[in-house]
């Protein structure tokens, strides 16, 4: 850490950086112009070559730029030997696909503890440039291919990837699969049984099958489902599939997460168009109607005309893929492997026109705001001033005494008082 001057105004804020993950990393508050309290502000040397990232922040009138600085070397000086065996073992234990190494990191993101989420930080950096190098090696193009499933209870999402997964690791593809259970809004906890539903697919040594509950997180995936897709495909999985909580309409935050988004839809369900809602069906990449035997043949027939119909409507996603509505049996086989080959051209027309790319980034930059907020958040509850005055407020919104609009205006008056960031 170097703050080569702390002026009054920002000394709160920074001091609530520091209790934040990023606390490792090097501050420079800098500025073109002379503060007058202890002469001009130390400017970052251009010859270190290290990235820097600037905000600009006002306050009291005055500009100020807060450079970020930031390598590898400065992440891990603060690490202790213990800790410091502990993310080499499981970084090196992930490269070389040891899927317990793989199943530990997985556990070590998904920590809720302050110190181990520095740690997991620590051990995503590493893989990310390992990531890294392993693209460039591959001449830029992507390592894994990334699948994000999602449908209505009921619609057989588990009995699907059971069946695709055996036929993709028979073809011998690696296959990762981030099963997302509910978790319980009275106790907390969470079933974690779709590995129970996949028996053959969990014996097979080339997949790896996670569940992980969504612990309150919205959207149909879990806060660190893009960090460990990042150690799945460090692990040397080069398909990673994506299995949401499957609830609602809303349940489409994994297409912010994956190169391909798959709708799996049950037949006879109803209203058929009205029992998954538009924002859904406007995310999906390709649409399955699933248990497409016996019986049910001819409805899922009628259901896959309905929707190929309905998405000549949307807008297009994509400049060079439009939207396929496909029928699937994962009973008898039937239409599986023909949806492998749409999503196998799906990929290679991405790939092509440089999509796959560019959506990735923007999914990147997603990721980084979703971090921002969850940090700001906490940050905001475990503040002095206002985790003193919540449970008062509380006990006033729930006699009526307050309105929660304004309960929340005071606790946001409070905290912007006592951190003059505003």
């Amino acid at each position: 850490m170097n703050i080569p001057v702390l002026l009054h105004p920002h000394q709160c804020f920074l001091k609530g950086l520091l209790r934040t993950p990023f606390r490792r990393y090097h501050f420079i508050l800098h500025s073109r112009t002379p503060l007058g309290l202890g002469g001009p502000c130390a400017r970052p040397s251009d010859s270190l070559g290290l990235p820097c990232t600037k905000w600009m922040l006002l306050s009291n009138g005055l500009k100020r730029q807060l450079c970020v600085q930031t390598t590898l070397k400065e992440h891990t000086e603060g690490l202790s030997d213990k800790e410091q065996r502990l993310v080499d073992k499981l970084y090196t234990g992930l490269i070389q696909g040891q899927r317990a190494c793989l199943a530990e990191a997985i556990t070590l993101i998904e920590s809720t503890h302050h110190r181990k989420k520095e740690l997991a930080q620590v051990l995503l950096q590493k893989v990310l440039a390992y990531h890294k190098e392993q693209e460039q090696l591959n001449k830029g193009k992507p390592q894994a291919f990334r699948v994000g499933l999602s449908g209505p209870p009921g619609a057989g999402k588990s009995t699907f990837i059971e069946y695709f997964g055996k036929m993709l690791t028979e073809r011998g593809h690696k296959l990762s699969v981030l099963a997302v259970d509910p978790s319980s809004c009275t106790s907390g906890g969470s079933l974690l049984g779709d590995k129970t539903r996949m028996t053959e697919l969990s014996r097979d040594m080339n997949a790896y099958i996670r569940p992980s509950p969504t612990r309150g997180t919205l959207g149909g995936v879990t806060r660190t489902t893009n960090e460990a897709i990042l150690l799945c495909e460090g692990g040397g999985y080069d398909i990673i599939l994506i299995e949401t909580v499957g609830v609602g309409q809303s349940e489409f935050a994994v297409a912010d997460m994956v190169d391909m988004f798959v709708l799996l839809l049950p037949p006879a369900g109803g209203d058929e168009l009205q029992g998954i809602k538009r924002g859904i069906i406007e995310m999906a990449d390709l649409v399955a109607i699933t248990k497409s035997d016996g019986d049910l043949v001819v409805p899922a027939r009628r259901i896959q005309a309905e929707y190929v119909s309905a998405l000549k409507l949307l807008r297009k996603r994509s400049e060079v893929w439009r939207p396929k509505v496909v029928r699937i049996s994962s009973k008898t086989g039937e239409g599986i492997a023909e949806m492998w080959d749409k999503m196998r051209e799906f990929q290679d027309l991405m790939l092509a026109s440089g999509e796959l790319i560019s959506r990735r980034q923007k999914q990147q930059k997603i990721w980084m705001w979703n971090l921002i907020q969850e940090s700001v958040l906490e940050h905001f509850r475990t503040h002095p001033t206002v985790r003193g005055q919540i449970p008062l407020l509380e006990r006033k919104v729930l006699s009526g005494a307050l309105s929660p609009g304004l309960a929340a205006d005071l606790l946001l008056k409070a905290f912007k008082a006592e951190t003059n960031e505003l």
